[in-house]
């Protein structure tokens, strides 16, 4: 069926409400907007789908939302015996729709005899992670865009150990949600039917508190965040997201009462009216912060994204200067941190492990392997994480310390399978009280001291955007050249190792060796290069982007500055020219 044919069926069927008809109705001269809106299905990827809100099957709206929980619904009555007794939690961000969105989904479980619990109010994703869990729940669905624009929103799909759905889980509820063709066969129960029947059940203050215990229970030094905190102020932004209540409790009840939260960002508004973007990696999702902290001089200022599971953090230096670290600076700073505390207390695991994903720092290794820890390298993606928490857990052998990915997300502890700011935004007060108590530095100056004793590791992300069927179609060009044209040489460097991890093949140039990557399939290039440096190239899961990660490795800070900023050019340039021929 083509697009026109899929816009007309929308446009005529009295299923769909009258507001999908008129903004239809609206663009029946725009063909280009038609076919983007009509070309395909949005994208049920390996965590669940994220998309623009509006009309069509290439959006976000409550017919997709209604058709994936049918797929869902059917998954779990095929594949589980108990899984409607056990039921599905769901949760919410504070985005457009959002409310309306998890509503849906409950009412569809619901019409397949689904038990659905659903937050009473929006909470994070991290806190949905850990309700699966603490609620025996089969499943998890959280609508959110994370850190999308305002006209963005999305559903990710949780399995029972609380953690995303995998490929394969995700493969086969892809199956049962393409096998729907007829929106009228999806099974809906009206809320006043559901809520007798007892199929759904509102959930809240309880599950808030248990989150909270499990989450203090992670960091190291509570004792002295009690006699100290006190003292030591902290500003917080939310970024009209849903971190406001958790990260102020968390952070009060350690002791921290010096927290001062920016008043226009503490509020849920789905606009972000105060941000061009509430990403908490951007400088720019600081400025009202960094306004109030001309008054304050707070040591830390956190930022948390809308769905409260990233973390951005700027720090002071001795100058009183606010410095912006990134995901991996922090993630490398949390790693060296929690391995300091675990060896003073004589409890450093011999089997414990730090788990990173491909694209993020590779200065962890050297610090993890001070303390003789394990690094292991996982996909792009925090639910490989969390897989690899399970497999721990059920195999034995090894013991999860702390995961990161470079795109700000962290978790210590295994109460939750999924990147938690709330946590994070702990373990970074705590960690910055410490050496300024105990040491007397600040978090800026013990990153210094690590730079000089482990090298200087510096690491970008470039986004090339390619919006519509077109762009689409340039990215999967791009990779496919790439792929079968490997450059030889990158920058004036040999390229010494090139992995395809779409093909699952390694081929060590130095040694003419190839051999099997031991990792799922995924639409990721990597090249290594002569000097170390590291190459990623990647399309983005959640947004119609093409990603470039480099990272190299300096003797001083300029000529890692040097490198990396010849690195990126060098590759730019090479993907631009493949983007003009296509």
């Amino acid at each position: 069926m083509n697009y026109m044919t899929k816009y007309k069926e929308w446009l005529l069927n009295d299923y769909f409400d009258q507001a999908i008809t008129n903004e239809l109705k609206a663009i029946e001269d725009n063909q280009e907007e038609i076919e983007d809106r009509f070309y395909r299905e949005l994208n049920f990827g390996t965590g669940g789908m994220r998309g623009i809100i509006g009309a069509g099957t290439n959006r976000m709206n409550r017919y997709m939302i209604r058709k994936a929980t049918q797929g869902l619904a059917n998954y779990i009555i095929n594949y589980s015996d108990d899984g409607r007794a056990r039921g599905v939690v769901i949760a919410h961000d504070s985005r457009h729709y959002s409310p309306e969105f998890a509503l849906e989904a409950a009412l569809v479980l619901n019409g397949n005899g689904i038990k659905a619990y659903l937050f009473d109010e929006l909470r994070p994703t991290p806190e949905l992670s850990f309700a699966v869990r603490e609620l025996d729940a089969i499943s998890g669905i959280v609508i959110t865009a994370s850190h999308n624009p305002p006209e963005y929103n999305g559903y990710k799909v949780y399995c029972e150990d609380g953690g995303q759905v995998v490929p394969e889980q995700a493969r086969e509820i892809i199956a049962e949600i393409q096998v729907i063709d007829d929106f009228e066969l999806i099974k809906r129960m009206e809320r006043e039917e559901a809520e007798r029947q007892g199929l759904l059940v509102m959930i809240g203050e309880q599950i808030d508190r248990r989150y909270i215990e499990e989450v203090l229970k992670v960091v190291p030094n509570k004792e002295l965040a009690r006699n100290k905190g006190e003292n030591f102020p902290v500003i917080y932004t939310p970024l009209h997201g849903t971190g406001n209540k958790p990260v102020g409790m968390v952070l009060k009840q350690l002791g921290f009462k010096q927290l001062e939260v920016v008043p226009e960002q503490a509020e849920p508004d789905p606009d972000f009216s105060t941000v061009k973007s509430p990403n908490p990696e951007d400088i720019a999702a600081f400025k009202m912060a960094l306004k109030m902290a001309e008054k304050s001089k707070p040591a830390l200022i956190i930022a948390t994204d809308p769905d409260c599971d990233r973390m951005g953090l700027m720090v002071s230096n001795k100058q009183g200067q606010y410095i912006n670290l990134t995901g991996n600076q922090i993630g490398v700073l949390l790693t060296n941190y929690l391995l300091e505390q675990l060896r003073a207390k004589n409890s450093l695991p011999v089997n414990g492990v730090i788990i990173k994903t491909i694209v993020s720092t590779e200065m962890v290794c050297n610090i993890a392997g001070s303390y003789g820890i394990e690094v292991l390298d996982v996909l792009t993606g925090f639910k490989f994480i969390g897989e690899k928490i399970k497999d721990f857990e059920e195999k034995g052998g090894k013991e999860f310390i702390f995961g990161f990915e470079e795109s700000n997300g962290y978790l210590a502890g295994t109460y939750a399978r999924d990147k938690d700011a709330v946590v994070a935004a702990a373990l970074v007060a705590d960690m910055a009280l410490y050496y300024q108590e105990r040491e007397d530095k600040t978090i800026y100056q013990k990153w210094q001291e690590l730079l000089e004793r482990y090298g200087y590791y510096r690491e970008i992300l470039e986004s090339i955007q390619l919006t519509g069927k077109k762009g689409q179609e340039k990215i999967e060009k791009t990779m496919n050249r790439l792929r079968e044209e490997r450059p030889e040489e990158i920058c004036a460097q040999k390229v010494v190792v090139f992995k395809d991890y779409l093909t699952g093949r390694l081929i060590d140039y130095l040694n003419g060796q190839e051999r099997e990557i031991d990792l799922p399939e995924a639409n990721v290039l990597q090249f290594k290069l002569a000097d170390q440096s590291l190459l990623t190239i990647r399309p983005s899961g959640t947004e119609p982007k093409l990603k470039i990660y480099c990272a190299v490795r300096g003797n001083t800070a300029e000529r890692a500055e040097e490198k990396i900023e010849g690195l990126r050019t060098a590759i730019l340039d090479e993907i631009n020219q493949i983007l003009e021929g296509c």
